[in-house]
């Protein structure tokens, strides 16, 4: 397969790199010469990185996202139900949920609404033709940011020709509102590489269980070197939560004698996208809707159930699990729960294959 595609990320200024030199050199004038300790390379460090996590959540620590990964074994779905009218419905209990797992309904073991932290990206399409959209873009981003929690961690990047970190995941609000405020536009747009390197960037770097991504663009791919199989790959593996808000031009939704049109395409592939991550795919006419779309995508992230079984099918191969979540409907009044399309089971070793696929593609 293609190497997958990742962020270009600016370096850090050169001047804290001689700062630094400048203390080491003054302690050595001040202090008498030590040995130099061993330096850990970055497969060190991440891998004491992890024993400490291990050891957080062996040892029941306060924080729920420590907890939760305790069992293993168990499967942790964000559900969202809504109503007919798109409205999220918050009075569902236990036996109002139902799980199947490759068509085997399973036995659902609790479910929760509590209100967790999120790991969440803002994604913003700045390519030539976005240049109209980009202010209501950014000030929705804004919004997006001023509705964060004290636990909450967000990340800003933009996509042209090829994805860029503009700011990396932090909970400080005036780092990212700067962030966006640089935003610009230029170039082309390649969306599908933004996509799959923003969710592997929130996957490996998000502290918290719960992940997702804004992503804002025109929805029109131009340039990305993978293809939508590749994209539908990585939602699966990164289990990130897509919300897109899809700017389509309908002067390119004419109707053909044959095949669909570019703009039927670009609708198609979001909404699959979001559907399959659990997320939703919006397609504003015009950009006064964004600030409602923005405060609907805020409370679908806090307002999620948290619904949890122990699979029947106990067997550490590896393979991908598909689910599937229905709720009693109360009534005359249908509610529908998005979720993610599915899991990949751990191997024998006790590892997700799909890292390990994704790290490869990634070399």
């Amino acid at each position: 397969m293609l190497n997958r595609p990742t962020f270009r990320i600016i370096p850090p200024a050169l001047i804290l790199a001689l700062l630094s030199v400048l203390a080491i050199y003054t302690a050595d004038a001040q202090d008498p010469p030590r040995p130099p300790e061993p330096k850990q390379t970055p497969q060190q460090k991440d891998a004491s990185d992890k024993k400490g996590e291990s050891r957080q959540a062996n040892e029941h620590t306060a924080d729920k996202d420590a907890i939760i990964r305790v069992d293993t074994d168990m499967v942790l779905l964000d559900v969202t139900v809504i109503d007919q009218n798109n409205t999220p419905v918050m009075n569902l209990k236990k036996e109002d949920f139902s799980v199947h797992e490759d068509k085997v309904k399973q036995t659902v073991e609790s479910v929760s609404r509590e209100e967790v932290p999120v790991s969440f990206g803002l994604v913003v399409d700045t390519s030539g033709s976005m240049k109209p959209k980009l202010q209501t873009v950014s000030d929705a981003a804004v919004s997006l940011v001023k509705q964060m929690r004290i636990d909450d961690e967000a990340f800003v990047a933009s996509f042209k020709a090829e994805p860029e970190l503009v700011q990396d995941f932090t909970s400080d609000r005036r780092e990212l509102e700067h962030a966006i405020g640089n935003l610009y536009t230029s170039g082309g747009t390649a969306l599908l590489d933004a996509i799959i390197a923003t969710a592997d960037y929130a996957h490996e770097k998000g502290k918290r269980r719960r992940k997702a991504l804004v992503i804002f663009s025109d929805g029109l791919e131009r340039n990305s070197s993978v293809k939508e199989k590749e994209v539908m790959e990585a939602i699966k593996e990164n289990e990130v939560q897509v919300h897109l808000v899809g700017f389509i031009d309908e002067e390119m939704e004419d109707k053909r004698p044959s095949g669909k049109s570019p703009a039927k395409k670009a609708k198609d592939l979001l909404s699959v996208i979001a559907d399959d991550s659990g997320g939703r795919a919006y397609f504003p006419k015009d950009v006064g809707e964004i600030p409602a779309i923005a405060a609907q995508i805020a409370e679908d992230l806090r307002t999620q159930y948290v619904v949890s079984y122990y699979p029947t099918n106990d067997n550490r191969d590896g393979a991908f699990r598909n689910v599937q979540v229905s709720v009693n409907s109360q009534g005359i009044r249908k509610l529908i729960a998005r979720t993610r399309r599915g899991y990949y089971a751990r191997n024998e070793k006790g590892r997700s294959p799909a890292t390990t696929q994704k790290k490869s593609r990634g070399n």
